[in-house]
């Protein structure tokens, strides 16, 4: 029985080996466990050459591990005009480069609202991502740029946010973290009915065949009232995994799902493990 879905890790897994090591060695391992995606953890800088971007690509290529990339954190589409180009050059190179070593989606952190309305700060995002999006198609490169929902209230990256930009901008999608949604919400967002209007109000926006190539991350995750603390390994969160996972396979989605716990490998196991069972 094959999953609708490929699992993997959001940066490499912990337990690669120093030989051959890096993002190659990633992959390997990866692939030695039983899963089958990596995404790229660019989070602090794009310091990487072409040559490794190739190397990269022939072995994903090899062992038929599907290649992401998770952008510099320091991106931000309602930055002020003096800063906006240094995030839109974070965006752009992990783009480029994320295309050179086979990446097919680049996942971001869309910015904060500066207490702004979210009306006003989209007014300004969406035509700065836009741009970004024909200068890429402009050079023949054809990944899906995907802002990621945010864990804290204050942060741009609502499920709205994500589903306003990817609405205007043909190359743009979300990616959904669920467990981000989950603590933005102050633990509301865990159940099976909540779930299933998160599923239906993306369908209504976007089409139905996205669900077809959705890109998601888990894992557990502690909160306040305000939002996100910090990531936890599943069985010590009260993310309610199993209900989602059964929503997922009875509303047909497919695509990715990246586990970023501080066990990631494990934890991408354990979810692959239990899609098969539900």
């Amino acid at each position: 029985m094959t999953s609708p879905f490929r699992f993997g890790t959001v940066g490499s897994p912990i337990s690669t080996p120093k030989k051959p090591g890096g993002s190659v060695g990633a992959i390997q391992q990866l692939r030695s466990l039983g899963l089958d995606a990596l995404e790229l953890g660019w989070v602090q800088s794009v310091r990487v050459s072409e040559e490794t971007c190739q190397a990269i690509k022939k072995e994903s290529t090899n062992l038929d591990v599907a290649i992401s990339v998770h952008a510099p954190y320091f991106i931000n589409l309602n930055a002020n005009d003096e800063e906006w180009p240094k995030s839109r050059k974070r965006l752009m190179d992990a783009s480029c480069y994320g295309n050179l070593a086979g990446a097919t989606d680049i996942i971001f952190h869309p910015g904060s609202y500066f207490e702004q309305p979210a009306s006003e700060v989209l007014a300004k995002a969406i035509p700065r991502l836009e741009e970004c999006v024909r200068e890429l198609r402009d050079a023949g490169n054809q990944v899906t740029l995907r802002p990621e929902t945010m864990g804290k209230s204050a942060m741009l990256g609502s499920l709205e946010d994500t589903l306003e930009m990817s609405k205007n901008i043909p190359g743009v999608l979300p990616c959904i973290d669920f467990a981000h949604l989950h603590a933005r919400s102050a633990g509301k967002l865990n159940t099976s009915e909540e779930w299933l209007s998160l599923i239906d109000l993306i369908d209504k926006t976007l089409g139905a065949d996205v669900l077809k190539k959705m890109h998601i991350h888990l894992s557990g995750i502690e909160y306040s009232e305000k939002g996100e603390r910090n990531h936890l390994p599943i069985k010590e969160s009260d993310f309610n995994l199993i209900e989602l996972l059964k929503v997922l396979k009875t509303t047909g989605c497919s695509g990715r799902i990246m586990c970023e716990s501080p066990i990631m490998e494990d934890d991408a196991l354990y979810i692959q493990e239990m899609m098969m069972q539900v």
